[in-house]
């Protein structure tokens, strides 16, 4: 399947300006080939190419609509890494593994305050036609950690932490949610204070296993988790 990115209205689906170029310039496709697209919010439109100069559209022979997305959805809340291209992977990764949401998370140890979030939201893009998603995550701004609790639901959200003095309960533990919620720490993980400002927000804490894992692996690692759960 060859699936592109645009907008979805009605019977029409009208190519987005980059991907019209990627057609022409790059894969310099030809009219009548068979294409797809996907506005990213469970709608698909297939049909045949047609090619006009510099421009790209789509004649439209069916549309899918209301098309299901990945079960059990799942949002990772985590601290972007010193070195961006760690978190790009995670992005990368985790998209196409079905992830729902990400938001890049402030907490005290936090070195990275600068994101790209445009960039990230692209690459989330490009992750969700390589996989064949017709849902693209949401990925959020930047945000402290205590107004990202202001809108969680302690009985579906986690915080996977290293503090192995601290009670954490197995992942294995955790029964299959419709929805779940999972913080990830930076670099040297969450302080003390905050793994306690957590639990007294009745957050329930887990441990990923006996070995260290870096932010951007326990991220992709509870990805893989949820995946397997949904197949």
């Amino acid at each position: 399947m060859k699936l592109f990115y645009g907008e979805i209205n009605g019977n029409q689906a009208l190519i987005n300006e980059e991907e019209q170029q990627h057609i022409v310039k790059v894969l310099r496709m030809k009219d009548g080939e068979e294409i797809h697209i996907t506005d990213g919010k469970g709608n698909l439109a297939s049909g045949r190419l047609l090619i006009e100069g510099k421009k790209a559209s789509l004649e439209v022979d069916q549309l899918s609509t209301d098309l299901p997305g990945f079960s059990p959805r799942l949002h990772i809340a985590i601290a972007p890494t010193k070195n961006i291209d760690r978190i790009e992977f995670f992005v990368e990764k985790s998209v196409e593994m079905g992830i729902s949401e990400i938001t890049l998370l402030q907490t005290e140890k936090t070195e990275r305050k600068n994101v790209n979030i445009d960039k990230l939201r692209k690459q989330a893009v490009a992750a969700s036609k390589q996989s064949l998603r017709f849902h693209f995550p949401v990925i959020n701004d930047l945000t402290k950690i205590q107004d990202f609790l202001k809108h969680t639901h302690p009985e579906t959200t986690f915080v996977a932490h290293c503090h192995e003095n601290l009670e954490r309960q197995e992942l294995k533990a955790i029964p299959v949610m419709e929805s779940i919620t999972f913080l990830i720490g930076p670099e040297g993980d969450f302080s003390e204070k905050e793994i306690a400002f957590l639990s007294q927000h009745n957050i329930r804490a887990v441990s990923l296993g006996n070995q260290r894992l870096r932010t951007e692996t326990a991220g992709v690692f509870i990805a893989a988790w949820n995946y397997f759960r949904g197949i």
